[in-house]
Parts: C-alpha cells; sequence; structure tokens
C-alpha cells in the first residue's frame, strides 16, 4: 500500500525535524518546507493528501498558502498549526480554506488524530453514493463539495459538506450537537464545539438566499434543519 503524502510547512527546524520524524514513524511520507514562497513548487510536485501549515512562515504566511491550494484543489485537507490564539484567527483560517485548527504547543498524538479524521472524512465523502441533494433552491453535491443555486456554484470544504449532509440526513428533525460533533471532529471536546458553531454560522450564511430553509437552534440539544 502505497504510504499518504504529507505537505509540511514548518519553519522552525526543531520542531520541524521532531514533527516530520514523528509522522514517518505512522508510515506517512511527509515533505517539509521552511520558505512560504515555495510551498506551491513542492505543492505540484509531489500532489499531497493533505497539508499542515504553519502560520507565521518567512515570505508568504499560510493563509495566503492556504488561498493559493485553494484555487487549484478545492478538497485537500488542511490543517493549520500556529501559536495564535484570537478567535479572528480560527475565523480567518476557516474562512481561508482551512479544514483543522490544532494550537501550539500540541501532542504529536492530537496531530495524528486530527490526520486520520480528516483522511477518514475525504474518502467518506468521496464514497457518497447520492449523486445531488435538493434543499429547496438548491442543489447539494456531497461527493463533489458543492452548493449550487441557479448558476451560482460554492465549493464546500470537508467539514462544511459532511455536517451539511449529516443536517440532510435529519431534514425537519433535530440533528444532536454531539452527534455532529462524534461525526465530524471524533470528540465533542469544548474547542470542537466552538468549531461547531462557526461551521453552522457559515452554513447559514450560504442557506440564507433561500428563505424556506433554516438551521434553527435548539439550546443544549442541538439544531433543527427545516426546508418549507
Amino acid at each position: 500500500m502505497s504510504k499518504t503524502i504529507v505537505l509540511y510547512v514548518e519553519d522552525e527546524p526543531f520542531l520541524g525535524r521532531i514533527v516530520k520524524e514523528s509522522l514517518e514513524s505512522r508510515e506517512l511520507d511527509v515533505h517539509m518546507v521552511t520558505d512560504g514562497e515555495k510551498v506551491m513548487e513542492v505543492f505540484h510536485q509531489i500532489h499531497p493528501q493533505i497539508c499542515v501549515l504553519d502560520i507565521m512562515l518567512p515570505n508568504k504566511d499560510g493563509y495566503s498558502i492556504a488561498q493559493s491550494i485553494r484555487q487549484v484543489n478545492s478538497t485537500i485537507p488542511i490543517i493549520f498549526v500556529t501559536a495564535k490564539t484570537q478567535t479572528e484567527d480560527l475565523v480567518r483560517g476557516f474562512d481561508v480554506g482551512g479544514n483543522d485548527y490544532l494550537r501550539k504547543p500540541f501532542s504529536m498524538e492530537e496531530l495524528i488524530i486530527r490526520i486520520n479524521n480528516l483522511l477518514h472524512l475525504t474518502k467518506k465523502i468521496a464514497e457518497a453514493t447520492t449523486d445531488t441533494i435538493a434543499i429547496g433552491q438548491f442543489e447539494f453535491a456531497p461527493n463533489r463539495y458543492e452548493l449550487k443555486r441557479g448558476e451560482q456554484v460554492r465549493k464546500l470544504s470537508h467539514r462544511e459538506a459532511l455536517l451539511l449532509q449529516i443536517l440532510c440526513e435529519r431534514k425537519n428533525n433535530t440533528a444532536s450537537r454531539k452527534d455532529m460533533l462524534m461525526r465530524v471532529w471524533g470528540d465533542d471536546s469544548f474547542f470542537n464545539s466552538r468549531n461547531l458553531d462557526v461551521y453552522i454560522t457559515k452554513l447559514r450564511d450560504f442557506l440564507k438566499e433561500d428563505p424556506s430553509v433554516a438551521i434553527i437552534t435548539i439550546k443544549g440539544v442541538g439544531y433543527r434543519f427545516v426546508i418549507a
């Protein structure tokens, strides 16, 4: 079986070496880049299956790199690792196409769990048997990460697509927070619960053009996906 190819971008040599060696010990093929300006060249050479990006880098930051990656590949999983702790940094990371966000210092086990979880989600969505799902005026293609309304097509991230798929499964019923967190993040920690709120806000924004569609918060329970 071929190894999973990881593009790892980190400019701290000591941390980078530890992470690279740890991931390689788990049978991952890790290509480390230290200069933000050189990332896309390597990206096109190695065709990675997942990207792990630091944010503060020389010449080009992780946010800009993620935007460049999304211009050529809308579905590859992207994990940000950073010392930044502000909520606005978290939101910006998701806005530019990130799928997950890991704060430094982090444990190697947590990074590996998040990598494996995102790879699993990628495979699950790719194997989705339903081509399109009608959502009011929208058409949702979970296996293509697309939400379409008329001629307008919005590309979704892995987690956006999976969360919307879960809501569709529970249409006009309540999807519990715990179930959504366990299926999408693999645990129901406070940090992941905040991430869920961010994603739900984004999905509401995507769907707001159709007043017949609503994601209603059921406090302390979860969300009800209503399609009139």
